[in-house]
């Protein structure tokens, strides 16, 4: 199986304003984004995000192995 089975379609992504400033992963179904995986440098925090309820739980636990992999862990200056 798959490790990523779960997961249709992915984006890195940074993210540089106001609110923010960092990068992660987008998880999208089609056109429609489910959830984001973000590491926010300024905060110094990880964070899930979640844009439809009832998200399959093996959906989630794929987006964070692969935010993982795909993201370095250590917070940028």
């Amino acid at each position: 199986m798959d490790e990523y089975s779960k997961i249709e379609k992915y984006i890195v992504a940074s993210d540089v304003g106001a609110d923010r400033d960092g990068i992660g992963i987008e998880i999208y179904s089609g056109n429609e984004m489910l959830l984001e995986v973000f590491r926010d440098d300024t905060k110094k925090t990880r964070e899930v995000t979640l844009y439809k309820t009832e998200l399959d739980l093996e959906l989630v636990e794929q987006a964070i192995a692969l935010f993982k992999k795909e993201i370095p862990w250590e917070f940028q200056e």
